[in-house]
């Protein structure tokens, strides 16, 4: 039906279509700008040309002119067909491209009857309601999981018999290294840390009536650069915990309430990049630590399985002279603080070790470790390393310090070092114990100096805590401190995150950093580049190079690796090797003979870009792996680029097309931005992956973003104020990277992490984090989902509070259950999820009080499972900050 109006009654209801048409003009004047930028740069022509049929239809618009709707006509098809081409199926990438065409089709349907000249009301409506339509029903699309795959032709898993869970008894065997199927005593479970446990109480039938049973708070809430990442241990009836700044508290494990706390009064400007204190250390010294032959018959395929373990404190066949693990406590408050005090410098320097680097049969046998009574003080004892450079033993079962550990129950690690400024060296994760041998790397902060303090690997006796040995890896004749007037070498590559280790053949696994600043690589020195970003097996009775593997060469991303080493035994058609699953930052993962560091999957050489600030520096070559990687295949594109609009995408699209970009490993770059993609975060960080043993599959949650990075030169870098944190008068904060000096290099750098616009958002389209179950024998996905919600993100760090899957950025791993359950946090939506290790559906679900960016454990205690998980939140993944223990279990 035909309707027409005078104008009188149009001119009077004008104002609309003049607002319509102003916004209109100014969206098409910003995209005729910015295309005409973007085609200069040899990108999309379609900002430029929508953008001029937009100027267009504005002006006419609110002249009230019909042409203004045919010319608005013109654009919306075009974008339509352009989107179709450029997206094909692609949800995310429809909705910045084709979202906002549609809120504006519907306002100039609605309005077109106002337009001098229009005669059809009835297609006014119908074309409103087509857009009214189109728009509700894309927006009901964005609940649906977008990216989730599921393996067609998935084989049939192969247990590899590799469980930490003992099935016979061993007499002699640390809890960390025979874990009772009760217990969580090591940080990654066991030593092997495969981050499984046998219990299948909570399972996929009932784990929708999980509750939360108790809460604690730790009441340690740093200020700015909060970050606790912890992962509680459970030994016996006890929980035992550090907090972000290492407070030791121990908890029953049944009620949740204090035992005991212990503070070593960290100060606040000891704190590195994040106040973090991923997990503490459990230490029986009732059981005689001695070292067995590299060729010992229990290196063998299979020395995972085995005998149950031998009793701990706590349990009730420890019950005897020493008490259950509360023996000793005179309050549920009991506290305990100590100072750093002067810290003596006395430690004991250790002999020379016969063994080579590379002779992994040259082990030198040392010493056994004389085991206390079971009576004594600190016979069992929590160690945990501080962020102000200390090692602190204490005992499990008081929380006093042990008096016969270091100085009065501490060790500063720092001695040999040199000079070392507040927050420049710290102990943020758990140190591992193996045959007696507390072994311990440190955090170098990033992006400081070249000659920043040194990467010594250092091992110290888990009773006495005198220096075994140091492994100064420029100093390879030297096992102990250096001489008087020297230090250990500065600027060596560290090992900040978590190790492994295997008791049977002496080694401890150790993923290694890059040399003190990442982003320039000219001034490194050979053995650096040998032994940077590489996995390091270390002679625990020597503190000599068995072997290693490296993963990038000469490294000039930030690609240390961060993940632990998973032990396992893998199938293969010889029988079942002692192996490892090694993660990388690049998504790469490799699986590696642990006797020798031979891969036992293929590994390939990948040609890499060339170029960059020092292209006489770069490898032509990189390693990757053929048997799984995390990364996507694909190169970014700038059809990659996302936003909410238009206008983010393509600001996102100008600057992709400015950066120098040339794929994987393309190297940093002073004169413009480069993209590094992955970015630093990963692939796969520290939270690192889980392993079903029984049913042969890896769980890995992964980051999947791109870094934005540009060199600064060192004159502009003064102008700007950049320096080391030791010469700034306060903290100025910021993502790591984001204007670190690198002082004593030609460069600073400038990292945006994640590439990210002023509105917050991210430039690659969404999914920007996932987890990933994977056949452990053929390395084959199994499924690969997004992992993380909208609900806490949006534009300008306004939560959305939608449930919408947009695949998050996420720290913090997983834990498997014998349930078929895996039970993650990580992303930040600051919720904790689990999810059917078959389907990789989300089968529960609770909102945290603060981000739960930390591994979660599971216990028994009472003949109740229990799901733990540190709710700390951090401040990089902007997650709110908190001091949370939480603990879930079934109703009774």
């Amino acid at each position: 039906m035909s309707t027409h109006f005078n104008d009188g009654h149009r001119r009077g209801r004008g104002w609309p279509l003049l607002v319509l048409g102003t916004i209109t003009l100014l969206l098409g004047l910003v995209l005729a700008a910015g295309g005409a930028w973007l085609a200069s740069l040899g990108g999309s022509w379609y900002y430029l040309l929508a953008g001029v049929g937009l100027v267009l239809a504005g002006v006419q618009l609110a002249r009230r002119r019909v042409s203004g709707a045919w010319w608005f006509a013109t654009v919306f098809v075009g974008t339509l067909a352009w989107t179709a081409w450029e997206s094909g199926l692609s949800y995310w990438r429809w909705i910045p491209r084709f979202g906002l065409m549609v809120v504006l089709g519907f306002f100039v349907a609605l309005l077109a009857p106002r337009l001098i000249g229009w005669r059809s009301r009835g297609w006014s409506r119908g074309l409103a309601t087509l857009m009214a339509v189109v728009f509700v029903a894309a927006f009901a699309l964005a609940f649906v999981p977008h990216g989730v795959v599921i393996a067609d032709d998935a084989p049939a898993t192969v247990a590899s018999g590799s469980s930490d869970v003992r099935a016979t008894p061993v007499a002699a065997s640390q809890p960390a290294e025979t874990p009772a199927a009760t217990d969580w005593p090591a940080y990654g479970r066991s030593n092997a840390a495969q981050r499984y446990t046998p219990l299948d109480a909570i399972n996929r039938d009932n784990v929708n009536q999980l509750e939360r049973a108790w809460t604690y708070r730790t009441g340690d809430l740093p200020e700015k650069r909060w970050g606790a990442e912890t992962t509680p241990l459970k030994i016996g009836d006890t929980l035992y915990l550090c907090s972000a700044r290492n407070v030791l508290i121990a908890l029953d494990a049944v009620t949740g309430k204090q035992r005991w706390r212990f503070d070593p009064k960290v100060p606040n400007e000891a704190i590195p990049y994040t106040a973090a204190c991923r997990g503490v250390s459990y230490f029986d010294a009732r059981i005689a630590s001695t070292p067995a032959s590299a060729a010992s018959p229990a290196a063998t395929p299979g020395a995972l399985e085995g005998a149950e373990p031998a009793p701990t404190a706590g349990d009730p066949a420890s019950a005897g002279p020493a008490g259950p693990a509360t023996a000793g406590v005179e309050a549920a408050e009991a506290r305990v603080d100590i100072g750093r005090g002067d810290v003596a410098a006395t430690r004991a320097e250790t002999t020379d070790a016969a063994a080579t680097a590379d002779a992994p049969d040259a082990m030198v046998t040392a010493a056994p470790t004389v085991p206390l009574a079971a009576d004594a003080p600190c016979a069992t004892r929590i160690i945990e390393g501080t962020l102000d450079a200390r090692l602190i033993a204490v005992d499990a079962r008081t929380g006093n310090p042990c008096a016969d550990f270091g100085d009065s129950g501490q060790v500063d690690i720092t001695v040999g070092m040199g000079e070392v400024s507040p927050g420049m060296v710290s102990i943020t994760s758990a140190p591992v114990i193996v045959r007696g041998v507390v072994v311990t790397g440190h955090q170098v902060l990033d992006g400081q100096r070249r000659w920043a303090p040194s990467g010594v690997i250092q091992g110290f006796d888990a009773i006495t805590g005198e220096l075994r040995w140091a492994w100064d890896m420029m100093r390879p004749d030297r096992t102990g401190l250096p001489p008087a007037g020297e230090t250990f070498t500065r600027g060596t590559p560290n090992m900040w995150t978590t190790a492994s280790g295997d008791e049977q053949l002496g080694l401890v696994y150790l993923p290694m950093g890059n040399s003190a600043a990442d982003y320039w690589s000219g001034l490194r020195r050979p053995v650096e580049n040998e032994y940077a970003t590489s996995l390091v097996a270390l002679d625990v009775t020597t503190g000599k190079p068995a072997w290693h593997f490296q993963t990038v060469r000469k490294d000039v991303w930030d690609y240390d690796l961060g993940s632990t080493a998973t032990l396992v035994d893998f199938p293969t058609a010889g029988g079942k090797v002692p192996a490892l699953v090694l993660p990388s930052k690049q998504g790469d993962i490799y699986v590696l003979d642990r006797r020798t560091g031979k891969p036992l999957t293929e590994v390939g050489e990948l040609k890499v870009p060339g170029g960059g600030v020092e292209p006489q520096e770069r490898s032509p070559t990189q390693p990757y792996s053929l048997y799984h990687t995390l990364r996507r295949k694909d190169d970014l594109t700038e059809r990659d680029m996302w936003g909410v609009t238009p206008i983010d995408q393509m600001a996102c699209r100008i600057q992709f097309r400015k950066a120098s970009y040339q794929g994987f490993y393309t190297p940093p770059t002073a004169d413009r931005h480069s993209i590094e993609y992955p970015g630093y975060n990963g692939g796969s960080d520290w939270g690192g992956v889980a392993v079903d043993p029984q049913r042969g599959i890896i769980i890995a949650n992964y980051n999947d973003m791109p870094n934005y990075n540009i060199l600064v030169p060192r004159a502009e870098a003064d102008r700007l104020g950049w320096a080391p944190r030791d010469e700034l008068r306060g903290d100025q904060g910021g993502a790591e990277g984001a204007g670190d000096p690198q002082q004593g290099t030609p460069y600073a750098i400038n990292v945006n992490a994640g590439w990210r616009m002023p509105t917050g958002l991210l430039c690659k389209q969404p999914p920007y984090g996932g987890i990933r179950a994977i056949d452990l024998a053929s390395g084959k996905m199994l499924w690969d989902r997004p992992l993380g919600t909208a609900r806490a993100n949006g534009p300008f760090g306004i939560p959305s509070h939608l449930p919408i899957v947009i695949g998050t950025p996420n720290n913090g791993g997983s834990v498997i259950t014998a349930g078929g359950l895996v039970f993650i946090a990580a992303a930040t939506d600051d919720l904790i999820r689990a999810i059917d290790i078959d389907t990789g559906e989300t089968v529960w679900q609770d909102v945290l009080p603060a981000g739960g960016q930390a591994n979660p454990m599971v216990y028994e205690a009472g003949g109740r499972e229990y799901l733990v998980i540190m709710a700390g939140g951090h401040h990089f993944m902007e997650t709110p900050e908190g001091d949370y223990v939480i603990a879930y279990a079934l109703p009774r």
